[in-house]
């Protein structure tokens, strides 16, 4: 069982940066990043395989964030930039056994962190 920890949310203001961190109990095939907001559909936002660390990223983010990971400490990290209000959400990290389309497959989750933009 792969347990995932997330922590470095919190609240910043437009243009800000936060860096999200999330303790991988056990590495997968690849690892992801998603976030929800209110009335809206979770969405994926990045992955990065775990060998390679080859990254993906969703076209509104691919400018501003950066998915990272450290295979000496089992972290995965999310560097959030140029922060928006439209990026306020809670933010999950998640990880994958199997490769596949990017944003798919995802098997495991952790508990989320609250990310709060003001404008």
């Amino acid at each position: 069982q792969v347990q995932l920890v997330e922590s470095g949310g919190g609240s910043v203001q437009t243009g800000g940066s936060l860096r999200l961190a999330c303790a991988v109990s056990k590495s997968t095939f690849a690892m992801g990043w998603f976030r929800q907001s209110p009335g809206k559909e979770r969405e994926f936002v990045a992955e990065i395989t775990w060998r390679a660390g080859s990254t993906y990223y969703v076209r509104s983010v691919r400018d501003r964030y950066t998915i990272s990971r450290d295979t000496r400490t089992n972290t995965l990290y999310l560097q959030m930039n140029r922060l928006k209000p439209g990026d306020s959400a809670v933010y999950y990290c998640a990880g994958k056994d199997i490769p596949g389309v990017p944003g798919g497959s995802f098997k495991y989750w952790g508990q989320g962190t609250q990310v709060t933009v003001s404008s």
